[in-house]
Order: structure tokens, then C-alpha cells, then sequence
């Protein structure tokens, strides 16, 4: 099953790891101005993982500010813990909304005590994927990356299926999860709304 992995730290810790090296890269490549980026990270309270299974770093988000007087901009990298603003992790969005999609009630119920989310949140995360991210402009360009091309209807499922064959490892978890890293920062084609 799907969710297999979240019950281990080391899952989460991998995440982690990942989202370093997306910040690595964005404080390498410095401000627009020509500036250096200083650490700037801001707090987070994830929600769908019980916190004992979340290394301590998941309660900040990675960011960067301009050491320049008249600049200071704020520089967040792409993450692959958090969907932009959204308070649950990355993975739980994703793998809700896929195991959402079809007509029990019964499974509903048994998501909301799984992970904690609320009935209409799942509504939410499911008009997110059905909806919202079909029309980004991240979706139209990345769609063709797909042999065959993947049912926008089946979304997110289909991309769980496209990235997590059957072993369901913590690498493959990455590998979905840095493909929709564009969308979760202001400029990479985010997602807006109360998702």
C-alpha cells in the first residue's frame, strides 16, 4: 500500500534530505540582485503524520532573505514536505486525494481517521487535483513528459502509478514529489486557493 512508508522516520528524514539539496541549489544561485542569501526559514505545523514520526526539521520551512540593504527579498526554494502554503505534508495531499477517488463513504471515514483530515478538506484536495492543477501552466508543459499520456481524471493517481511501481520506496516518493516541486513556490506556477 501507498502509505507504507509514512510510518517510518527514515521517510520523512529522506524528504528532508531532499528538500536540502533544493535549497542548496537556490542559495548557490543567490538573489536576482547579485546578493547573497542568508537563512530565513519559517516555522510550520504539519499536520496528517503523527509528530513523533517527524524529524524536528519539519517544523520550519527552508528560506532564504538578500543580505543587501534595499533588496532583502525572501527566496524560497521548491519543496518536496510542503504543497506551498498548504499545512498538510506534501505526500499526505497527494495520497488522499488518490485514494479518494472513487465512491465510498466508507473509505472517506476511514482517511479522516488515518490521517486526520477533515471530510471537507478531502473534498478540497480532490477539486485541487480535478480542477486547479489540470489548468496550471506547470500541468500543460509537464503532461507530455508522460508515454502514454496520463488521465487528467485520474489525477493523482495516475501519477502515483507513474512514479511508484510496485516496491514503493522512499526514492520513488522523492522522485513524484520533486516533479511537483515547481508548484510549490510563489513564481513557479503555485497553486492558489484555501486547499
Amino acid at each position: 500500500m501507498y502509505h507504507e512508508s509514512f510510518r517510518h522516520a527514515s521517510f520523512w528524514a529522506f524528504l528532508f534530505s531532499v528538500d536540502e539539496d533544493l535549497a542548496k541549489d537556490t542559495r548557490v544561485a543567490g538573489c536576482a540582485c547579485g546578493g547573497r542569501l542568508h537563512g530565513a526559514n519559517f516555522p510550520r505545523k504539519p499536520r496528517g503524520v503523527a509528530r513523533e514520526k517527524l524529524p524536528e526539521s519539519y517544523r520550519y520551512r527552508l528560506s532564504f532573505c538578500c543580505e543587501r540593504d534595499g533588496c532583502r527579498k525572501r527566496k524560497t526554494p521548491p519543496s518536496v514536505r510542503f504543497l506551498g502554503r498548504k499545512v498538510y505534508l506534501g505526500a499526505i495531499v497527494v495520497l488522499v486525494a488518490a485514494m479518494r477517488q472513487g465512491p465510498s463513504p466508507r473509505r472517506v471515514r476511514e482517511l479522516t481517521e488515518l490521517f486526520g483530515a477533515d471530510v471537507r478538506t478531502i473534498a478540497r484536495w480532490r477539486k485541487l487535483w480535478r480542477e486547479h492543477f489540470p489548468q496550471t501552466p506547470f500541468w500543460k508543459v509537464a503532461r507530455g513528459r508522460f508515454s502514454p499520456p496520463l488521465a487528467t481524471a485520474e489525477l493523482p493517481r495516475a501519477l502515483l502509478e507513474a512514479f511508484l511501481p510496485s516496491e514503493n520506496s522512499p526514492e520513488d516518493w522523492g522522485r513524484l514529489l520533486r516533479f511537483l516541486a515547481p508548484i510549490t513556490i510563489t513564481g513557479g506556477l503555485v497553486i492558489e486557493g484555501n486547499f
